[in-house]
């Protein structure tokens, strides 16, 4: 039997979708990854660091006891539907100190869980050893229990490399990319290559609204990026520091010249948010006159995720131009598996 604490399987990050009929894909959902353990009437939920989630999830772990099913484990993706697409902000949300927030957002703001994987049997027979795809037909089968459930779903597959393409080209707000997994593998913990990932990386303008100076040297450190709203405001959406040294200098002071307030005359760095830091105070504001175009891996919460990748300056673009309908659509078609209904 299977016991909490389980280290997961995870994919190792690839340019390409590996082909062949030995590979499945799967959608790669922007949600926390998540091992979900019933042993009788004891509910477990492990977040991928192996920490548990339950007083966070509390929907998560009631909708579990509903299962006609007494012993299993999964493997899946915690996510949060808010509207037409995913929030992971609203997921990041739910990390809170206080049962009674906790609570009030469960209740307003359900999750729901996103099985992919089938690692302990109703017999209480562990599956690690077993091909995936042995794995799959289990985990079909024990997915009939979620009936008619609004809070567990079954991830989609497929076999089809076109198919698993054409998920990647529409990866937007409910999408991270796409997994691929090998049908004849065992499930072995941490990061094996049998188990990949591929993200569809965007490029999208911005006016660089602002910049802060690096903390080593008088030189800049990174640039702050904005777009334009439909009432004209531009908002403050991320940062890249991906400056080449060698630019740094000449970089430096071009952007000095430009300096004037406001710089954003919408969300601005700084403002009440999840990642306000001490430092996001200290930056420079730019006259939005320079426009630069950055590759990215997602966008949600009115920002980009992570820090972004310089691929060019556009001259060429004016900065009226840089709006966020640029911007791809949520990926709804996927997204209506998971729609509840009464």
């Amino acid at each position: 039997m299977l016991k909490p604490p389980i280290e997961p399987m995870e994919a190792e990050p690839v340019e390409r979708i590996p082909e062949g009929s030995d590979w499945q894909y799967e959608p790669k959902w922007d949600g926390f990854r998540s091992l979900l353990f019933r042993h009788g009437d004891k509910i477990f939920l492990q977040s991928k660091g192996q920490q548990p989630l339950a007083r966070y999830f509390p929907e998560i772990t009631s909708a579990a006891k509903t299962i006609n099913a007494k012993w299993w484990v999964l493997d899946g993706e915690l996510v949060l539907p808010i509207g037409s697409s995913f929030s992971f902000d609203h997921l990041l949300q739910r990390i809170h100190p206080a049962a009674s927030r906790v609570a009030k957002l469960a209740q307003e703001t359900p999750a729901i869980y996103i099985a992919f994987d089938l690692l302990m049997t109703e017999k209480k027979e562990s599956l690690l050893s077993a091909p995936l795809s042995e794995r799959r037909k289990k985990l079909e089968n024990f997915a009939r229990n979620f009936g008619r459930s609004k809070t567990f779903f079954l991830s989609p597959i497929t076999l089809s490399l076109g198919r698993a393409q054409t998920w990647l080209k529409k990866t937007g707000d409910n999408l991270d990319g796409v997994v691929c997994k090998r049908r004849d593998s065992e499930y072995t913990s941490g990061v094996s290559t049998a188990f990949q990932k591929v993200k569809n990386y965007r490029s999208v303008d911005c006016v660089v609204g602002g910049f802060r100076y690096s903390a080593a040297a008088p030189v800049v450190g990174s640039l702050l990026l904005g777009l334009y709203d439909e009432s004209g405001k531009l908002n403050h959406v991320g940062f890249t520091s991906g400056i080449k040294s060698e630019d740094r200098v000449r970089l430096t002071r071009m952007l000095e010249k430009l300096v004037s307030p406001p710089g954003f005359d919408g969300n601005a760095p700084g403002s009440k948010s999840r990642w306000s830091k001490d430092r996001s105070r200290d930056w420079k504001p730019l006259r939005p006159e320079l426009v630069v175009e950055v590759c990215y891996d997602h966008f949600t919460g009115g920002r980009f995720r992570h820090g972004t990748r310089i691929l060019r300056w556009r001259p060429d673009k004016a900065p009226r131009q840089c709006r966020y309908s640029q911007l791809p659509k949520p990926t709804s078609e996927l997204f209506k598996l998971f729609e509840k209904s009464d």
